[in-house]
């Protein structure tokens, strides 16, 4: 396309419109199980601390121009909804666009939009049974499973829960990761995204379950040999499309993995980030037991469609706006 034309969107009026069909689907769902859509902020004080995630920002300046701070755009709704359920929200659900730094390709763009979900009672169990009731209400297959130790065994021949250091990071030499460190998580993700996530959900969805602690992210952790994070991606077509969480509720424990996270940054090089004071406050109040999830709506629009690129099924990607 020349320069003359790239005014126009890149997704095709047909797109537009299944996107549309998509968005009142999940709030036909939604709504059917009396759970209720939210709004909460983009911009914030506190930015995600995890190490893999990169934040942006912007300053923003007191009409009087005597005040300057430095807020985050959200790379996910994740505390503000948190502290929902805390004050006591019951089921919450929210459509909105998040961001995310060094974000480009076919199947990432620095702007896009999320589903957040959370299920008040349930676990990670019960919630990828609701995940599957809402992949059938959207017009796809409901979703098998597979824990995380059996795909990675079969993709590797090693347990990535015994698995030691020295052979993960042969493993992730031989697959392309030239600099690689001696960060266990960082090591087991690379493995997984490059041996394990290309052969998952090719034929219909499917949820991989039970991650290593290390891996656990906000997740609860069950105890046991070895202790395990109760945690389930979803992918479709070697694509993930979802992330979801039997949720942390010990505010001691998210304060200590917070901590974890920023010496990472630091060893990493990468700039220290402010934590949320506030949402650590809201789990000291007392988060109920929960289930959530991210689902990556544009990522799931191109399992629906069959489409290979992010770009067109978004009306201006971050190259056109």
């Amino acid at each position: 396309m020349t320069m003359d034309q790239d005014w126009q969107p890149s997704a095709a009026p047909d797109v537009i419109r299944r996107r549309a069909e998509l968005l009142k689907s999940i709030r036909d769902f939604m709504q059917e199980r009396a759970i209720l859509e939210v709004e909460t902020p983009v911009l914030s004080h506190a930015a995600v601390s995890e190490p893999q995630i990169h934040s942006l920002s912007t300053v923003y300046q007191s009409q009087d121009r005597v005040q300057q701070e430095t807020l985050y755009l959200q790379p996910s709704p994740e505390f503000c909804m948190k502290r929902l359920l805390a004050a006591g929200s019951g089921a919450i659900y929210q459509i909105t666009r998040v961001f995310r730094d060094q974000e480009s390709g076919r199947r990432h763009q620095p702007e896009f939009t999320l589903l957040e979900w959370y299920q008040p009672g349930l676990d990670y169990i019960a919630l990828m049974e609701e995940v599957s009731d809402l992949l059938q209400a959207v017009g796809l297959a409901r979703a098998g499973r597979l824990s995380y130790r059996e795909v990675f065994r079969q993709a590797t021949g090693l347990d990535p829960h015994t698995t030691g250091i020295d052979q993960l990071q042969m493993l992730a030499m031989e697959s392309g990761w030239k600099t690689c460190g001696d960060h266990r998580a960082e090591l087991l993700d690379f493995i997984f995204s490059m041996k394990v996530v290309p052969q998952l959900g090719l034929e219909s969805p499917v949820f991989i379950y039970d991650y290593p602690e290390c891996q656990a992210a906000l997740a609860a952790i069950r105890t046991g040999d070895p202790p395990l994070a109760e945690r389930f991606e979803l992918f479709i077509t070697g694509m993930e499309i979802a992330n979801g969480f039997t949720e942390l509720c010990n505010a001691r424990e998210q304060r200590g993995r917070f901590e974890r996270d920023l010496l990472l940054r630091t060893q990493a090089g990468k700039p220290a980030v402010p934590v949320d004071e506030r949402f650590l406050s809201a789990l000291e109040h007392g988060l109920p037991p929960c289930a959530g999830v991210a689902v990556g709506l544009d990522r799931l629009l191109m399992a629906l469609t069959g489409i290979q690129n992010m770009e067109d099924v978004l009306t201006f990607p971050a190259n056109r706006n």
